[in-house]
């Protein structure tokens, strides 16, 4: 059981870093300056956490924990230092954002688990806790959020989750390799998607699109 606390908590610092950074390069490439960059991290990697926390009606992670405050400032101060070294944000921030959907979708599935809740809505809480961050980070930068455009993003969160709550439920196979193997799922449909050009089906042609 110690076991999986510890390694529950390491999935959360890195999935808190992996949006960070996302926040950060994100912000950067709008040109923020360094209050607006660290406010940017900050949403992008607490959004999610706090509206599940809000909807379990729980206190909220970050509120009670100086930890994830002080690494979210650590990692974009490197993310400023870093830009100063990496000019081309595209793919760094494709990579961070995906990593941090799928390692947060699993943490907050595993939330739903510890308040017994139906398989169902634990999906729903690991989708809300990849994506909401996301949704808000590009609500402030004034732009479309990424659930809402045609990539694939919430999907990958909902395979993903129900991929885990099967294996776990339904193999022999240890809690530790599913967590990563379903982490590494998540990634590599976002991946596929936007390298193969993967859309959920749109029921509206091209004139009515232009029109919204």
């Amino acid at each position: 059981m110690q076991l999986h606390e510890n390694f529950n908590f390491i999935i959360e610092i890195l999935g808190t870093i992996s949006f960070s950074m996302s926040g950060s390069f994100a912000a950067m490439q709008k040109r923020f300056d360094p209050f607006g960059v660290l406010i940017i991290a900050f949403v992008t990697s607490v959004g999610g956490g706090t509206v599940r926390d809000l909807l379990l009606d729980v206190p909220v992670f970050w509120m009670h924990d100086l930890v994830m405050c002080n690494l979210i400032f650590g990692t974009c101060v490197l993310a400023m230092i870093f830009k100063s070294v990496e000019k081309k944000f595209k793919v760094t921030l494709f990579l961070f954002d995906s990593f941090g959907l799928g390692l947060f979708t699993i943490v907050g599935i595993q939330k739903g688990l510890n308040a017994d809740l139906h398989p169902l809505i634990c999906v729903t809480l690991g989708t809300i806790t990849g994506c909401f961050g996301g949704i808000l980070r590009d609500i402030l930068l004034n732009r479309i959020p990424l659930i809402f455009r045609k990539e694939i993003y919430a999907t990958a969160c909902i395979v993903g989750g129900s991929v885990f709550l099967l294996l776990v439920k339904y193999t022999p196979l240890s809690y530790t390799f599913v967590q990563v193997s379903t982490i590494l799922l998540i990634v590599a449909i976002r991946t596929l998607a936007v390298k193969f050009h993967w859309q959920m089906p749109k029921f509206y042609g091209n004139d009515n699109a232009s029109e919204m």
